[in-house]
């Protein structure tokens, strides 16, 4: 790929891409769990890689810690690298569940404007409504 090409790239084409390789790993899609880590976790089910969401989740708040504790390059390198971790584990989740990181763009876009607090209370409002 051209330099070109890569820098009209959006982060929403590299989550894609990333999906369409986790989506390729299903093992109803020919995934091998003895080649294949994304294929290991879906054939173990949910349980395994929702496991990994919760592991990878603890540590990016470890990480986020220590940024606060010491804002180093390291730091926040490492930040970085558990929150890869951690949206990596959760495109797994996505896939098993049919779901793609453009559904879950298109509910950021939805809030976007929104404030927190009131999106936050409109969804107490619709689960007590039951919608």
């Amino acid at each position: 790929m051209s330099s070109d090409a890569a820098s009209n790239q959006t982060p929403e084409d590299a989550l894609g891409r990333l999906a369409a390789v986790i989506e390729s790993r299903k093992p109803e899609r020919g995934g091998n769990p003895d080649t294949s880590y994304v294929a290991r976790l879906l054939c173990q089910g949910p349980d395994a890689f929702l496991k990994k969401i919760g592991e990878e989740a603890t540590e990016t708040v470890m990480a986020a810690k220590d940024v606060d504790r010491a804002d180093t390059a390291e730091a926040r390198a490492k930040l970085v690298g558990e929150v890869a971790d951690l949206w990596f584990h959760t495109l797994i989740a996505l896939a098993h569940y049919g779901l793609r990181p453009s559904d879950v763009i298109a509910e950021l876009e939805r809030r976007e404007g929104t404030s927190g607090i009131e999106e936050k209370a409109l969804r107490k409002v619709r689960r007590r409504e039951g919608k």
